[in-house]
């Protein structure tokens, strides 16, 4: 069995059936949600406290128009996360696993874009209040870099190295 297959569940010797490669995948998308939700929480909260703090008086139109941003995204993601689980509740029992396992994954793709976006917004903006505006990019920037490494390089190279195996 080469190392894609038995990572990804495409090779015929797991000898599962249809319905235990549904309940394998809609697991796996459980798991990947727990672990991204959490963080999710812990940069949501941090961003909520951020309002209630005396120095946020002090922020500058443009960190305060990024603080509004991160919030929105912030709060598109934690939804983006709840709506698989209430896909999952509306649709359990009504043999639609199939359409669950698919829409569950298509949301948290969208999830995973929208958590990016908000780290790289959040070291920003932390950056930009803390040091200046000019350290605020450059912290922005390094985090998208980090972000297309991950979304785009790593997954080349493991791909790279499966078809080597």
């Amino acid at each position: 069995m080469s190392e894609t297959a038995a990572v990804d569940g495409t090779d015929e010797e797991r000898h599962e059936t249809a319905g235990e490669r549904l309940d394998r995948k809609w697991n796996d998308i459980l798991q990947e949600l727990r672990v991204v939700m959490t963080g999710t929480q812990l940069i949501t909260g941090f961003l909520l406290a951020v309002a209630f703090q005396p120095k946020f008086a002090e922020l500058e139109a443009y960190e305060v128009g990024l603080y509004l941003v991160l919030v929105v995204l912030a709060t598109a993601a934690t939804m983006l996360g709840l709506a698989p689980v209430i896909l999952h509740r509306e649709l359990s029992g009504q043999k639609q696993k199939e359409r669950v396992v698919r829409i569950a994954n298509s949301l948290l793709l969208a999830l995973l874009v929208v958590v990016s976006l908000v780290a790289v917004g959040v070291a920003s903006l932390i950056f930009d209040v803390t040091v200046n505006r000019q350290a605020g990019w450059t912290a922005g920037g390094v985090a998208f870099a980090l972000v297309l490494t991950f979304w785009i390089v790593v997954p080349r190279i493991g791909k790279r190295a499966a078809r080597r195996t």
